[in-house]
C-alpha cells in the first residue's frame, strides 16, 4: 500500500481544534493544491475566504442572522460561537460561470474537490479539518453577508486548526455495501 492510500485510510473530521491555525506558507501551499481540482475548461470556478481571529465573531452575527426569527436565543447563541470551534474558518465558494459545455454542477462539484484537496493538504501539513455545512452555508443572510455574487454558492465551512484531542475511529462501510457492478451481477 502507498503512503498515499495509507494517508487516505487514516483521513477522519476532527471535532476539537486549536491554535495554531496555519500560517500563510502553510495555506499558500494548501491552496496550490486546491487549485489542482477537476476543472473542465479551467474555468477556476472555485474561490476562499479566510476567517480567523476575533473575525470569526462577525461570521458568527451572520450565523446567528441565518437562524431566523423563529429561533431560541440559546439557538442563537450556539450559532455566534460556531466559528469559535476553530482558529480558523475557511469558506469555500463555488463561483460559476455560464460556458457552454460545462454545466454548472460540474463547476460546484469542481469547488467541492478543490475544498477536500485542501483539506487534504492542510491534513498533510499537520492540522486537522473539519468540513461543515448546514443551513447556514444556504442562508441568503450568510451569503450576503460574506459578499457572494448572487451565482455563486457556498460549497462548506472548513473548520481549522491544530488537532486538541484524538478522537476514536469512525467505522467505515465495506465497499461490497456502496459498490455495485453494472450491468449486474454476471
Amino acid at each position: 500500500m502507498s503512503s498515499i492510500t495509507r494517508f487516505l485510510l487514516d483521513r477522519s473530521s476532527e471535532t476539537r481544534l486549536e491554535g495554531p491555525a496555519p500560517g500563510w506558507n502553510e495555506l499558500e501551499q494548501a491552496f496550490r493544491c486546491a487549485a489542482r481540482a477537476p476543472d473542465h475548461a479551467l474555468l477556476r470556478p472555485w474561490r476562499y475566504l479566510v476567517v480567523e481571529g476575533e473575525k470569526r465573531a462577525a461570521l458568527g452575527e451572520l450565523f446567528a442572522q441565518a437562524c431566523g426569527p423563529d429561533a431560541s436565543d440559546k439557538e442563537r447563541e450556539k450559532a455566534r460561537n460556531a466559528p469559535f470551534r476553530a482558529p480558523m474558518v475557511i469558506v469555500g465558494i463555488a463561483s460559476p460561470s455560464v460556458h457552454p459545455k460545462v454545466p454548472e454542477v460540474e463547476q460546484v462539484l469542481s469547488a467541492g474537490s478543490g475544498l477536500m484537496l485542501l483539506s487534504l493538504a492542510l491534513n498533510d501539513a499537520g492540522y486537522g479539518t473539519m468540513w461543515r455545512t448546514g443551513a447556514v452555508a444556504y442562508s441568503e443572510a450568510v451569503k450576503t453577508g460574506l459578499g457572494l455574487a448572487e451565482t455563486e454558492s457556498i460549497v462548506g465551512f472548513l473548520y481549522t486548526g491544530s488537532v486538541a484531542m484524538e478522537k476514536p475511529a469512525v467505522p467505515r462501510p465495506e465497499p461490497g455495501e456502496f459498490v455495485a457492478w453494472w450491468p449486474g451481477d454476471e
